[in-house]
């Protein structure tokens, strides 16, 4: 019990650690990337698309990043280039892809979609530590983006608080103007950082097709793409908070598919409403406290 509740905490944390990285990177530049959902949800109808056509797992995920990177692009148009306001950008991207992916979805597979169904990424067990007792499968059993998650957790923070890169990053999402003024470039840092954020969420959003669920649904992001957005609050900015707080929902989650698994009298909706209860609970008491970048949100314009 305790080893499949930990094995699903872990595929639960995997697409919103993935795609929370992703907005943590492009927040520190000063954008805030309301189109994360919109990115997921691409990268999951393409990638499977791609790999149901194909037959190739690998032109799958290829095809997940590059559909993330171009709703990615687009917004970096809007929100870099022309300065429209964040929020409203982004939730134009996620209705846009919303509605494009339920359209090729019912036109290439009909209104149930019964014949996409692929064999899904094959778990990579770690020799000798694949059988360690209760915690052996759940975290060395996984799925090669699981593993590539959760080793991005290090490098993100390493990147950002300890090279020159993730310095100029931070000038961009504190200062722009300054950044702007010793030449660093805030344009190229948001759009780089937008980009590199297309590539994590189109891999977070390949997970759920490619990797945990070989289908798709209308929809089947489900808001996770806004959990990662509160995940980063919670997570205070930091890559070792991201990933702790991504575990959070990821057992929150898991936890609402063990309690609809026990069969009790309570309506089941309340259960899936559990995790974004925790959203609002968790944001509610940590989120006041976060010390966001200086710039993030706002709009600019070179002079």
């Amino acid at each position: 019990m305790l080893e499949a509740f930990l094995a699903s905490t872990i595929a639960m944390a995997t697409p919103i650690l993935l795609a929370a990285l992703g907005e943590l990177i492009v927040e520190r530049s000063g954008v805030l990337n309301i189109g994360i959902e919109g990115a997921m949800l691409a990268g999951a109808f393409f990638g499977l698309t791609a790999a149901w056509f194909s037959g190739s797992l690998a032109l799958g995920l290829l095809a997940a990043c590059a559909a993330a990177v171009a709703f990615n692009a687009l917004l970096a148009v809007l929100v870099v280039n022309l300065a429209v306001n964040q929020v409203v950008a982004g939730t134009a991207i996620d209705i846009l892809t919303l509605g494009l992916t339920g359209v090729f979805y019912r036109r290439f597979f009909g209104l149930t979609g019964s014949a996409l169904t692929i064999t899904p990424m094959r778990p990579i067990a770690l020799g000798p530590l694949a059988r360690i007792p209760l915690i052996g499968t759940a975290l060395f059993d996984q799925s090669a983006l699981v593993y590539l998650a959760f080793a991005l957790v290090p490098v993100v923070a390493f990147v950002i608080s300890h090279t020159r890169y993730g310095l100029e990053l931070r000038a961009a999402g504190e200062r722009p103007e300054a950044a702007d003024a010793l030449g660093l470039g805030v344009y190229r840092l948001r759009w780089q950082a937008l980009m590199i954020a297309g590539v994590l969420s189109g891999l977070a959003g390949a997970f759920l097709t490619l990797a945990y669920t070989n289908t798709f649904i209308e929809g089947i992001s489900a808001g996770r793409g806004y959990v990662a957005l509160s995940v980063v609050i919670v997570g205070r900015w930091n890559a070792w908070g991201v990933a702790a707080a991504s575990l959070l929902f990821g057992a929150a989650m898991a936890l609402q598919f063990g309690l609809q698994a026990v069969g009790t009298d309570v309506p089941y909706q309340l259960f899936l409403a559990l995790p974004y209860a925790l959203t609002i609970v968790v944001l509610a008491f940590m989120g006041g406290q976060a010390d966001a970048p200086s710039a993030l949100g706002s709009p600019y314009l070179r002079s």
